[in-house]
């Protein structure tokens, strides 16, 4: 009986509230919305590839409930934006309600074919509006789209069944079948200028016996999981060349991920890597900035060619998820080298190998999350897949006039697997190193600093006055304990820093000499 008599007052109650209550009636608006911004900026995109999603918040400031008559493109169903509005996606709305002191979200993205417009300079500007209402009434918000023409490498895929074109690699000479989207470069495609920027899907590979020449000022861009690999028998040559607008860096060659939007300029981990595999040679990088990959470069084998694996010159690495550069048992000469913020090692030397740097800063400011390893690492060794350690020659590790600093403490590390067969080289000269030992957790030959052998004219923990190592500003100010502090015969083999100005006179530590920092205002 309660129970019935419950349901049936329930009953009574929402009757009675229903009927009391005023339903909605909504008014035409009035041309009174107001916007979140008057134009909504889509950034720069690829011909063909969408954009992000922006958004624009409309508002009905008014005491009434209003019914928008008519949202749309201003070019209605051919216009090459697309809109979302209140959950529907199209390009024209009716009847659009937003209740009193309320607002809704409107969503835009745009994928355009520059081809479809006139582009003389390989660029073209694209705009539309977003229409609201008509006549007396109406208001507008305004688009825009900066469009790019590219030149597309992209693997073939099998229309019927959907699978991507796979890499086989030549390893050692050993063809290895992988899972690796990508192809081989043709030959029209082996020269890279500077004409269209290009865009890169999956993983190219140089065939054995070719070189892929990057000229300078050429740019590259890659989409997520793809990257340049240099085959057995093959080269890579980045002719980059030292450029007059330090802004612009007209002859700077670039390699980095696809998506143009500010907030992906400086996001880590947007790509693959560049591989130069094991049996690839006479490797050249001059001029040329990596960022943004998994691993910036990844150097694998030929620690005892007589020519270098690799060499690297004027260069900087930045924002590598992993590691700025990772050798592994291999060769590597660099110079005015600059790498920063790697979510591992900025550079790991491991299972020995053979590596000299000379005026190079080796530097790991890493922001986003915990750090695992130091600045610099090197190591004799790697864990099979049954655990077992194989061991190799570190051969050799020179760092020359360098500062090795981050934010974290100790920035270097050594992982010495001791065989008496086995040798662990190294030596620091003249370089500014963060290492501080405060609970005595380092010992042994490898950390004493007192040995000439492997380590002099060192300066420890002491401020390398880098103008904003977390934006990857790593040149250094005047104020700077680097300053005059390196060896003039390496300056000889380096005679100019990164940027091109002379150091042979009194030589900084690093790949920069010091300038006076302008004030702040």
């Amino acid at each position: 009986m309660r129970r019935y008599l419950f349901f049936v007052l329930t009953i009574v109650f929402l009757t009675l509230w229903s009927s009391c209550r005023k339903d909605f009636e909504f008014t035409p608006s009035t041309g009174n919305l107001e916007f979140s911004r008057d134009t909504v900026y889509l950034d720069t995109i690829f011909s063909n590839i969408g954009s992000s999603t922006y958004n624009l918040k409309v508002y009905n400031r008014s005491d009434n409930d209003i019914s928008i008559p008519s949202v749309r493109l201003a070019l209605g169903e051919s216009s090459d934006y697309r809109l979302n509005v209140d959950g529907i996606s199209g390009k024209i709305f009716e009847d659009i309600e937003l209740l009193a002191k309320d607002s809704l979200f409107i969503f835009v993205e745009s994928t355009i074919d520059i081809n479809n417009f006139p582009n003389p300079n390989g660029e073209y500007l694209y705009t539309d509006q977003i229409e609201f209402d008509a006549g007396a009434n109406l208001q507008k918000v305004e688009l825009v789209t900066l469009v790019k023409d590219a030149v597309f490498i992209f693997p073939d895929r099998d229309n019927a069944t959907k699978v991507i074109e796979t890499l086989t690699l030549d390893v050692g000479g050993e063809q290895i079948e992988t899972e690796l989207p990508g192809r081989e470069l043709l030959p029209s495609e082996l020269v890279m200028t500077n004409n269209k920027p290009y865009v890169i899907y999956g993983f190219v590979s140089v065939p054995s016996g070719l070189t892929l020449t990057i000229n300078a000022g050429a740019r590259l861009h890659f989409h997520d999981n793809s990257g340049i690999i240099v085959n057995n028998g093959a080269s890579l040559h980045i002719n980059g060349e030292a450029s007059n607008d330090l802004e612009v860096m007209e002859n700077e060659v670039v390699l980095e991920g696809d998506r143009l939007e500010p907030s992906f300029s400086e996001r880590p981990g947007q790509w693959g890597t560049i591989w130069l595999l094991d049996g690839s040679t006479d490797n050249i990088i001059n001029h040329t900035t990596i960022k943004n990959a998994l691993v910036g470069i990844l150097c694998d084998g030929d620690a005892n060619a007589s020519n270098n694996k690799l060499t690297i010159s004027n260069s900087q690495i930045y924002n590598s998820s992993n590691f700025g550069i990772l050798g592994r048992n291999t060769s590597i000469e660099g110079s005015n080298v600059v790498i920063n913020n790697s979510g591992l090692s900025s550079f790991a030397g491991t299972l020995g190998g053979k590596y000299n740097f000379t005026h190079s800063t080796i530097a790991n400011y890493w922001q986003n999350g915990f750090r695992q390893f130091p600045a610099l690492l090197l190591n004799n060794f790697i864990l099979d897949e049954d655990n077992n350690a194989v061991l190799a020659n570190l051969t050799e590790a020179n760092f020359n006039n360098c500062i090795i600093y981050g934010n974290d403490n100790p920035e270097i590390l050594f992982e010495e697997m001791e065989d008496e067969n086995v040798n662990f080289n190294f030596k620091f000269t003249n370089c500014l190193i963060r290492f501080e030992d405060r609970n005595n957790n380092f010992s042994g030959e490898n950390y004493d600093f007192n040995n000439l052998n492997r380590y002099e004219g060192i300066i420890f923990n002491e401020d390398p006055n880098f103008k904003d190592p977390n934006l990857n500003m790593l040149i250094i100010g005047e104020e700077s304990a680097a300053i005059n502090k390196g060896l003039q015969a390496f300056a000889t083999e380096v005679p100019n820093d990164i940027l091109g100005v002379n150091r042979t006179a009194s030589p900084d530590l690093g790949a920069y000499q010091h300038i006076i920092f302008p004030e702040e205002d």
